[in-house]
């Protein structure tokens, strides 16, 4: 994020989507009309966690910089300073990727 700083609430976290290949493994192109949205991407904000019942903060599993998978209509769509970004709760993804 450029200049302005955003921090998500609770157990919510800021992903910026990681745009797939343009090329079919056979070399064929992808146009732009065809391709689906990414289902990967990089975070780059997250909340301070979410309290247990007995009001004990808990931190989220997830940090920034992580790549992750989440679900194809997961998250909410918002641009900050030009940038297309999702903000979605940490439940919504689905693993680190290593």
């Amino acid at each position: 994020m450029a200049k302005t700083k955003f921090r998500p609430l609770h157990d919510r976290v800021v992903v910026r989507r990681v745009e797939s290949e343009e090329k079919t493994k056979g070399g064929i192109i992808i146009p732009d009309t065809a391709k689906e949205k990414p289902q990967e991407g990089e975070i780059i904000a997250i909340g301070s966690g979410i309290r247990d019942d007995a009001g004990k903060l808990q931190p989220l599993d997830v940090k920034a910089g992580d790549r992750v998978l989440f679900g194809k209509w997961s998250g909410t769509e918002i641009k900050i300073d030009g940038e297309d970004l999702l903000i979605m709760k940490e439940s919504d993804i689905m693993g680190i990727l290593g």
